[in-house]
């Protein structure tokens, strides 16, 4: 496994403590899940980083074992392989989707289409009340300028647990292994 969604949100919304603590979220889950010896990097834009830049090189695999990109390039265009089914948190789960109750679509993201910064992101993910960033739809499909987009679909209507789970998210995000 070098690839997930998380199952959890560390608790606080969008208030990650940073990159740093979205980063360690990120490899807690990986221990718990038995996966160690890897570098994780969640996949978030902020003022000082842009997503793309964070995650390494790929491959990227499922917790099934399962290709859901070759490189940086692959995975920013329409021939990457993340999908609801491909798409699957630490422990190999199915993460819902829009029509699941409830709905955990929405995948925190800061970033475009391209992987780069756009908007606050949450004060660079250390607020968790006001502010907004950008989500990507880990189904593929919603509302919003790109509901098809794993990253970039809209923005959140707020940081806060309460506003993430109110347009169909948890405070989830994508981790990727650097090596």
């Amino acid at each position: 496994m070098s690839f997930f969604i998380t199952s959890e949100n560390p608790g606080q919304g969008a208030n990650l403590g940073g990159l740093e603590g979205a980063d360690a979220h990120c490899d807690n889950l990986a221990a718990a899940a038995g996966v160690t010896g890897k570098t994780w990097r969640a996949y978030l834009s902020s003022s000082a980083e842009d997503a793309r830049d964070r995650i390494g090189s790929g491959p990227w695999y499922n917790a099934a074992g399962v290709k859901v990109s070759d490189d940086v390039e692959a995975l920013h265009s329409e021939d990457n392989g993340l999908s609801k089914a491909a798409s699957l948190n630490e422990r190999g789960e199915v993460v819902n989707g829009r029509g699941d109750d409830p709905n955990r679509h929405d995948i925190l993201t800061g970033s475009g289409l391209d992987g780069r910064l756009e908007g606050s992101a949450c004060a660079d993910w250390t607020s968790g009340g006001e502010g907004s960033a950008m989500v990507g739809h880990h189904d593929r499909t919603g509302g919003g300028a790109n509901p098809t987009s794993w990253n970039a679909a809209h923005p959140s209507r707020g940081c806060s647990l309460a506003d993430l789970q109110g347009t169909g998210g948890d405070g989830l995000f994508y981790c990727f292994a650097t090596d």
